[in-house]
C-alpha cells in the first residue's frame, strides 16, 4: 500500500492598500526611494519562495494598475471594506471566503516596506515549526507610562512585545472564525531595522533613510 502523499498547505500573501488613507492621502501611491510605497512590499512578495501566491487588496482603481504594473494580482475589495473604520480583520475574511483553498496567511502591510522576501520566508518557516495559530513579528518594548514604573531600572524593567505591523502569519482558520489572534500565538523578535512603520510624514522620511542604507544600498 502506497503511503499517501501529504499535501502542502496554501500560503497567501496579503497586501492590504486602500485608496482613502488619510494620515497621508493617497499614502499608496506616495513616492519613497523612487518607487510607490506599495511596490515594496509587492516586491518583497515577489522575492519570497514560500509564498504559493500573494494578492493586492483595494478598491482603488488607481492602486489597482499600479499593482498590476508591478506584476501583482488584484482583489477588488468591496467599498463597504475600505472605510476609514474598517478592519484589517474584515478584509482578510472576504479574501478566505472568495478563496477557501487558502490555508495560511501572510500579511504585509504597505506601511512596512523595509522587509524582504529573505525576512517573510523566516516568518513562514518559525510558523511552522512552533505549530502556532498565529504569528506576529516585533520587539521588545520598556517604554511605560511615565509614573507607572515608579523610577524603575531600566534593566529591572521586564518589558512587553509590541507587534511592529511588519509582518503576520495567520491560519486561516482563524480568520475564518472571525478572530484576529489565535489560541497560540508567538512573537518573533526582529532585527530592529525592520521595526520601522509609517504613519505619517516624519516617518516618511526616516524610513525612506533606512531603506537607502538598509534595502537598496546594502
Amino acid at each position: 500500500m502506497k503511503a499517501m502523499k501529504k499535501i502542502k498547505p496554501f500560503i497567501l500573501g496579503v497586501i492590504p492598500a486602500r485608496g482613502g488613507s488619510k494620515g497621508i492621502p493617497r499614502k499608496n501611491l506616495r513616492k519613497i526611494c523612487n518607487k510607490p510605497l506599495i511596490y515594496w512590499s509587492i516586491r518583497a512578495a515577489k522575492e519570497s519562495k514560500l509564498l504559493n501566491n500573494f494578492v493586492v487588496s483595494t478598491e482603488d482603481c488607481e492602486i489597482k494598475a499600479v499593482a498590476q504594473r508591478f506584476g501583482a494580482k488584484v482583489m477588488d475589495r468591496p467599498a463597504a471594506l475600505a472605510r476609514d473604520f474598517s478592519t484589517t480583520l474584515s478584509v482578510l475574511q472576504d479574501i478566505v471566503r472568495r478563496m477557501p483553498e487558502v490555508d495560511v496567511i501572510v500579511l504585509l502591510q504597505p506601511t512596512s516596506p523595509l522587509r524582504t522576501g529573505a525576512l517573510i520566508d523566516s516568518c513562514v518557516k518559525k510558523f511552522f515549526k512552533t505549530g502556532t495559530d498565529t504569528l506576529a513579528t516585533g520587539f521588545q518594548s520598556f517604554e511605560y507610562e511615565w509614573g507607572s514604573t515608579q523610577n524603575t531600572p531600566r534593566q529591572k524593567l521586564t518589558g512587553w512585545f509590541y507587534d511592529d505591523g511588519n509582518i503576520y502569519v495567520q491560519r486561516a482558520s482563524v480568520i475564518r472564525s472571525g478572530k484576529w489572534v489565535g489560541d497560540r500565538k508567538i512573537p518573533l523578535i526582529i532585527d530592529k531595522i525592520y521595526n520601522s512603520e509609517i504613519d505619517d510624514e516624519v516617518d516618511f522620511y526616516i524610513v525612506g533613510q533606512l531603506m537607502k542604507r538598509y534595502l537598496i544600498n546594502k
